[in-house]
């Protein structure tokens, strides 16, 4: 697809702004890696070479201990494997990831109680939490989680959103002012009352979330896209697909949509921020993801309940800001490359 040189243009001032774009590379490698974190982060092995086979146990089935000589038929556990084919030296070996541990997998010492410090030796590059469980591990697992659900809200609420915010916009009339006054009743409605009454009833779950937030999160842009569909649909190209016989559909989605784009994509790095906050937030106040699901906000919670085991809080903390920080360069610096103001095709 060829590119028009004033979106050329566009990217390239994006380029230009330093801590926008290095925060965009770093951002987009930190999401990659996520989708991949069984590599990295688990408890089951890269690759198992034994008895003349290999196995790459990641990916794949539950391995129980009796297939490589162990006493117990439940899932194997690797670090166990991996001393006992290396005192053995038969030739076998295991693979492990970096951290050999999974964020569910629980971590008991005979002398000491969790959370336990910082340990190289135990592969807990960050401790653990007070329930034993790898802090790293959790912290993976719960930002895949946390951009999983900023993603998908997003894109849910930004195609509700805009779409009725460009019908208001070009309909005008009863039609606009009837969702006008819908959407200032439903914005009336308290999110966080609602989500307290549909955990006590039913079991929190990622969709449950997703669905709740969508419902109350599509109403700050359709405000937007109103506003610039009403300005855009007297502009005389709109005059001319009508006077072609273009359909409303046709003229909303083909001609006036691509045209206002430009304010979803410098306000979308902005709402995923939002996202993120909220999700964090609501696991921090208890009304989140079931446990023992990966969370930051009940990563947070535990660490400000046990500020000795100061690694927690200053983990999950470091971890929040860093994240944050970056998609907010990423908004500015998209806000200021796109900035119709700067770059139009009248230049």
């Amino acid at each position: 697809m060829q590119l028009s040189p004033v979106t050329r243009k566009k990217f390239k001032r994006f380029a230009s702004i330093k801590r926008g774009y290095y925060s965009f590379v770093l951002f987009s490698a930190l999401v990659l890696l996520s989708c991949v974190a069984e590599l990295l982060v688990n408890s089951r092995a890269l690759v198992v070479h034994y008895q003349g086979q290999w196995l790459f146990p990641t990916y794949g089935d539950v391995i129980p201990g009796s297939r490589f000589g162990l006493d117990y038929d439940y899932e194997t556990n690797y670090r166990q494997l991996k001393a006992k084919l290396a005192d053995e030296g038969q030739g076998d070996w295991v693979l492990l990831p970096l951290v050999p541990w999974n964020p569910y997998e629980q971590d008991f010492k005979q002398d000491a109680y969790p959370p336990y410090a910082p340990s190289a030796a135990d592969r807990h590059f960050l401790g653990t939490d007070t329930s034993g469980r790898d802090v790293l591990a959790r912290l993976v697992y719960g930002f895949r989680i946390a951009i999983a659900f900023a993603g998908i809200v997003l894109v849910a609420s930004y195609l509700i959103g805009v779409a009725i915010g460009c019908l208001m916009g070009f309909l005008g009339g009863r039609f606009d002012l009837v969702l006008q006054r819908f959407i200032e009743i439903w914005s009336q409605i308290p999110f966080l009352y609602v989500i307290m009454i549909l955990v006590s009833l039913t079991k929190p779950n990622f969709g449950l979330f997703v669905g709740i937030n969508v419902l109350f999160g599509w109403m700050g842009i359709t405000w937007y896209m109103r506003t610039l569909t009403y300005k855009e649909r007297a502009r005389d190209y709109v005059m001319a697909a009508r006077a072609q016989g273009a359909g409303t559909g046709r003229i909303i989605f083909h001609h006036i949509l691509p045209n206002t784009l430009v304010m979803v994509v410098t306000l979308a790095p902005f709402a995923v921020v939002a996202n993120i906050s909220t999700l964090t937030a609501l696991d921090y106040l208890g009304f989140g993801l079931a446990p023992p699901t990966p969370s930051w906000g009940e990563l947070l919670s535990q660490g400000i309940n046990n500020l000795d085991a100061i690694w927690i809080v200053s983990s999950v903390v470091a971890a929040v800001s860093a994240v944050l920080i970056m998609v907010s360069f990423i908004g500015e610096a998209v806000r200021e490359a796109f900035d119709p103001r700067k770059f139009t095709r009248y230049e």
